[in-house]
Parts: structure tokens; sequence; C-alpha cells
């Protein structure tokens, strides 16, 4: 695999002007000999386009393009990755923070392997963060239910440009999990995952408790979306009783909610299988 000559930043945004520019700085502490910044306008229609150009100076290669055409991250995505120059790409999102070092680790993973995920942490930008720990803070993140393929979050996510045009980029069909179905298509296609251990994001959870539970309900429906895609390619059946099993350990933990941060969990979990039930309903799958 030759070495990255050019590795181009790609951040999607929709009305990010509370977090992008703490993104922004980040990466402009960020040291790599040949690289570019590209962000894609989602259709915001507050303050962050305006926050963005501020950092034109700051930043290699810098630009911002227009990505309203359609909605949703993954096309931001697809049309900041056919803008970008870099012969690799990686992803990150306008509401996270890049850690120290962060780019440097990526561009050496992506030298070596075709697609990197970065690894997680949670606590620095979520005082009232529902878990401690994200799955993605020590490896790849497993798909347990039913248990199939693992997969990575797309902030953060690193690809070799020829692997992202084989793939046909991410698939705009997903409102949501974009990046699950793009990392399980690439495996199946023979591209593994890598984990780069010493590439750092801070990620962003909702923090308001409405908001967390609208994110987990669409996690839920479309997680049963991907069910319907994949079953063909060997994810295992889920029935009936693992779902009512959930729910009665969701009834069973309704104590755990005096606490805030068991509250939030439990919300989390309700939104989530609540967003199951109504996946069934819109794809026709039996797997609450």
């Amino acid at each position: 695999m030759n070495p990255v000559r050019l590795l181009s930043v790609v951040i999607p945004f929709l009305d990010a002007e509370a977090t992008l520019a703490e993104q922004l700085e980040a990466l402009a502490t960020q040291q790599w000999p040949a690289w570019e910044v590209v962000l894609a306008d989602n259709g915001s229609r507050d303050g962050s386009r305006g926050i963005a150009e501020a950092f034109a100076s700051r930043l290699p290669g810098f630009r911002v393009i227009d990505a309203a055409e359609r909605p949703g991250s993954a096309h931001a995505r697809n049309r900041g990755a056919a803008e970008a120059r870099g012969d690799a790409f990686v992803f990150c999102d306008a509401d996270d923070v890049v850690g120290e070092g962060w780019l440097a680790a990526m561009a050496r993973a992506l030298d070596e392997h075709p697609v990197v995920a970065s690894r997680f942490d949670v606590l620095r930008l979520n005082p009232f963060a529902p878990f401690e720990t994200h799955p993605q803070s020590s490896g790849l993140n497993p798909y347990v239910y039913p248990p199939y393929l693992p997969h990575a979050g797309g902030s953060g996510l690193g690809v070799r440009r020829e692997i992202h045009e084989r793939l046909g980029g991410f698939d705009e069909r997903y409102p949501c999990l974009e990046d699950t179905d793009y990392c399980f298509r690439a495996q199946l296609a023979g591209v593994p995952l890598w984990f780069a251990n010493d590439a750092l994001v801070h990620v962003r959870l909702r923090q308001e408790t409405g908001a967390l539970f609208r994110q987990m309900w669409r996690f839920g429906k479309h997680n049963v979306q991907l069910y319907s895609r994949y079953r063909e390619h060997g994810m295992p059946r889920r029935g009936v009783l693992p779902g009512a099993f959930r729910w009665a350990k969701l009834v069973l933990r309704v104590p755990t909610t005096v606490t805030a941060r068991g509250r939030r969990r439990w919300i989390a979990q309700l939104g989530w299988r609540l967003g199951r039930l109504e996946g069934c309903v819109v794809y026709r799958a039996l797997a609450p």
C-alpha cells in the first residue's frame, strides 16, 4: 500500500454554531506535512458558516462547500469527499473534538490500513453522560443485537480514496447509522477495519434529555433498517423473545432512575426500544 500523499479532513455540519469553533480550534493545533480541511454545509440557517470561514487562514487547503441538496450527514460526507483532493479521507463531526496528535495518528494508520477507526472518549465533553465509557473506547464497536460484524462511528473514521469510491460512498438512504452500514459493506467487500488506539476523538452526546431520547429512538428504528438489509448477508435472525426480555429488564431497572445517570441511561434505553418497535412496522421485520 502506497503512503498517503495528501490527507483530507472532511467535516459535515448543520446548524453547529455552538460547537464548531471548538472542533476547528482542535484541528488548528494538528501537525502533518500535507493535509487539507473541507467543510460540507448541509443547509445551516444559523451562524455556522461564518464561524467556519473565520478559520480559513488557520487551516491548510481550507474551504467550505455547499451540501444542501439533500439532508443528512451521509450526503454531506459524500459531497465533502467528492470535493476533496486527498488520496485518503478522515471524517470528523462538527460537535466533537479531536485529541492531540489525532491527525498524525490517523495518517500513519492509513499508510498501512485501508479503513481506520479512532478511539472514542465520552467523559471530557459530557458531564451528564448516561455511561462512563463508549464501546469504541478500547476497540472496534461490537454489533451485538444480533451479533454481527464490528463497526465504527463516522466521526474519526478514515478511509483510502479508492476504498471509498469502490463502496460508492455512504448510503444516503440512511437518515442515521450510515457509518455502521458503511463499515458492514467494507468488511463484506473484504476490506478489514483497523482500530487506531492512539487516534483519540472526544465525542459529544446529547445533553438535553429529550434530545437524547429522540436520538436513541432514531438509532433503534434504523438498527431495524440495518437488520432488514443484512439478514441476507449473514446477520442472525432476531425473534420476539430477546426483545421481550429487554423490555422486562427495562421495567426492572426503573429504580435506577433515582440517580441522574441512571435516569438518563433508562430514558436512552426506552427511546431505543420504542424506536425498534417503530422500525419493525416500517421495515416489516420481526426484530423488537
